[in-house]
């Protein structure tokens, strides 16, 4: 129980780390207007922190989804 839960929550909270990326253009971001920014020279402190949670929660994510998965198969 407590695994599906951490895993909601994971799951949550990884969607809006990546909607709070900054678009690298290219893509659906430029549509919305973000291939209107300028980029001033390579990524900010804030941005290499929110990238680091983001592989944090998803390694977290993932391993959430290989232990549910070990538990249903033990039965």
């Amino acid at each position: 129980m407590g695994f599906s839960i951490a895993l909601i929550v994971f799951s949550l909270l990884l969607m809006l780390l990546v909607l709070m990326h900054k678009g690298k253009g290219g893509g659906l971001s430029d549509m919305f207007g973000g291939g209107m920014q300028s980029s001033v020279g390579g990524s900010s402190v804030a941005e290499r922190n929110l990238d680091r949670i983001t592989v944090v929660v998803g390694l977290l994510w993932a391993v959430c989804i290989v232990t549910l998965g070990v538990m249903m198969k033990s039965g």
